[in-house]
């Protein structure tokens, strides 16, 4: 594996800090992750490659090494792929997926366990996924994406905490926070994301590529199978 690199001065990386910060970029926990100097940004090759994920790999894995060190609200590592730009929706998830699959490959093998909090399987309503002990909600962006707030100029996969989504649970804050983007995505997009649903409800692995999915739609993720373990919620 290769050490993390600092990308932070990369064009790509300025023009995804400049995505975000536009008025009407509807995310602001995003928001708040930028200015507050708490987004990590990854500038790898190419979203259908292998290439660079023994460079993410590391630089996810220091992230999570540093939030449980300072639990700090609001943080965020996003990975910035170079191209390709023309991917559909489709395309865009199933390669999302695919480095899914092999950063939590990578995890395992190194025998990181899996977040108790959360469970392995994406057809369970509990599920996120997991690297260094910490689970994560990946959202996508990529250029042909339905919705205004998913579409950047070159695809991207964020990865948030879910801690972060339980302490702000815990302080009161989640539901005032979800109804503020909620309201100002549908603004942004003039109709609410119909693939909106609370942890717990059914499971998140049906939001990360931002496509609308049908009820038979299943998830291509082959979790660890950790036979008799469940996650503690």
């Amino acid at each position: 594996m290769q050490l993390p690199r600092d990308d932070r001065d990369h064009t790509l990386a300025h023009a995804f800090r400049d995505f975000i910060r536009d008025p009407p970029f509807p995310c602001v926990g995003a928001k708040s992750a930028l200015s507050k100097g708490r987004m990590k940004i990854v500038v790898a090759r190419d979203i259908t490659s292998g290439w660079d994920d023994m460079r993410i790999y590391p630089a996810l894995l220091a992230f999570a090494a540093r939030y449980k060190r300072a639990p700090d609200m609001f943080q965020s590592f996003a990975v910035v792929f170079e191209g390709p730009g023309n991917l559909g929706e489709e395309q865009f998830e199933r390669h999302l997926w695919a480095r899914a699959q092999s950063l939590a490959d990578k995890d395992s093998w190194l025998g990181h366990p899996w977040d108790r909090r959360v469970a392995d399987d994406p057809e369970s309503p509990h599920f996120s996924l997991s690297f260094g002990g910490e689970a994560f909600f990946i959202v996508g962006l990529h250029p042909r994406a339905s919705r205004p707030a998913r579409r950047f100029s070159a695809p991207v996969l964020v990865f948030n905490l879910h801690a972060q989504f339980e302490a702000l649970r815990a302080a009161n804050r989640y539901e005032k926070l979800r109804d503020s983007i909620i309201e100002r995505d549908t603004a942004f997009a003039g109709s609410t994301n119909p693939m909106l649903a609370r942890h717990g409800e059914i499971s998140e692995a049906r939001q990360y590529s931002g496509r609308v999915v049908s009820d038979a739609w299943r998830c291509p993720f082959q979790g660890r199978n950790q036979a008799g373990e469940t996650p503690d919620v």
